[in-house]
């Protein structure tokens, strides 16, 4: 070895240590500021929740009931929609909550969203994989797709999927749930499978079978009798078919602002290798925004690196969390590169990237 390659090799070394030193004692220092920030009020919980699920079914009754003609029939299914998505990304909260803590309220949430919604909370025990430094970014990350080095043509397959994931979910429940009964080895293969809420359809949860409790198994018969009630209504004509559609539309409607908002929550540029804990947060993003950004990323979605940094501050403490870190952190600190103005920006970067990849 030369001289020269030693001086190299030397300063690499150096440059490597001085930034994981900057890493290190940027997490201390964000920790520090936002220490007082981990505890969890349920009543907050209770009532956000109820408030909006009240209030979306009401809207969402009154839009099932309603022509399309109809303009307060569209205000319903708007608004209703975007309270009926709220309502659900309790979800994101309960998988985040310790499986002793706040166990009625999850039963609850799982009786008048989960259930309802299709979308039961064991469905998105998969998430933790999404903040594992071991699976984020990689085939295990369920949640996760390298876009950005991808195609447009990847952009709008995953923006396609909202038409199709609807009638998955119907059949996953109202025909595959009784089928996978049948056999053990189907059953094992549905849990691992099909069981999971995921953008990444090749992920796989083969720790779900082992997972699978009881109760677990209650709300996903509970669901698929909710979906064959609601189709035996239209066989017997309680319920007039015309309203399968308006039901499919709004679950659509809901999808896209969900993928929307996904295609913003991260700069997706990893490569499927394992990366650090700091690493995946500044994959992600915090978008200031304003009223819209709110209603496109409820319960402090729009904060996904900070959440990322962070997964056991509550949703409601994140924007006290976000300002505390912009005013009290170093201009040049790690943060600030997570921060954009709105979520078209984060998107317009991602674009970017799909272009400059070919």
């Amino acid at each position: 070895m030369n001289h020269s390659t030693g001086y190299i090799m030397a300063a690499r070394r150096e440059a490597a240590s001085t930034e994981i030193k900057r890493q290190r004692e940027f997490y201390q220092a964000a920790r520090e500021i936002c220490s007082d920030l981990f505890s969890v009020r349920p009543s907050v919980y209770w009532v956000d929740f109820l408030a909006s699920v009240v209030t979306a079914y009401v809207l969402v009754s009154v839009y099932l009931a309603m022509p399309l003609s109809s303009p307060i029939a569209w205000f319903c299914f708007a608004v209703g929609g975007v309270l009926i998505y709220r309502s659900s990304m309790f979800i994101h909260e309960i998988v985040h909550l310790p499986s002793n803590e706040m166990k009625f309220f999850r039963r609850f949430w799982n009786f008048f969203a989960g259930v309802p919604l299709m979308v039961p909370s064991f469905t998105y025990e998969s998430h933790l994989h999404h903040h594992s430094s071991r699976h984020y970014g990689t085939e295990n990350d369920g949640e996760y797709l390298p876009l950005a080095s991808g195609t447009i043509l990847g952009v709008v397959a995953f923006l396609a999927q909202v038409f199709f994931q609807p009638i998955l979910v119907v059949f996953r429940y109202a025909i595959w749930t009784p089928i996978s009964f049948c056999h053990a080895g189907l059953r094992k293969w549905t849990l691992q499978h099909a069981t999971s809420l995921v953008i990444n359809f090749q992920y796989e949860n083969h720790k779900r079978p082992e997972k699978q409790t009881v109760e677990d198994t209650f709300w996903e018969l509970l669901t698929a009798f909710r979906v064959w009630v609601m189709f035996g209504l239209v066989l017997v004509g309680t319920m007039p078919v015309e309203r399968l559609p308006k039901i499919y539309a709004l679950a659509v409607f809901i999808l896209i602002v969900n993928h929307v908002r996904t295609l913003a929550a991260h700069r997706y540029t990893s490569d499927g290798s394992t990366i650090s804990h700091l690493d995946q947060f500044l994959d992600s993003t915090n978008i200031t925004g304003n009223w819209l950004t709110e209603l496109m990323c409820p319960l402090g979605l729009r904060y996904h690196a900070l959440h990322h940094l962070f997964p056991k501050i509550p949703y409601y403490n994140l924007g006290v969390a976000h300002r505390r870190l912009v005013e009290r952190l170093p201009a040049d600190s790690l943060y600030h590169d997570t921060v954009y103005p709105n979520a078209r920006a984060a998107i317009g970067e991602l674009m970017e990237s799909v272009r400059s990849s070919k």
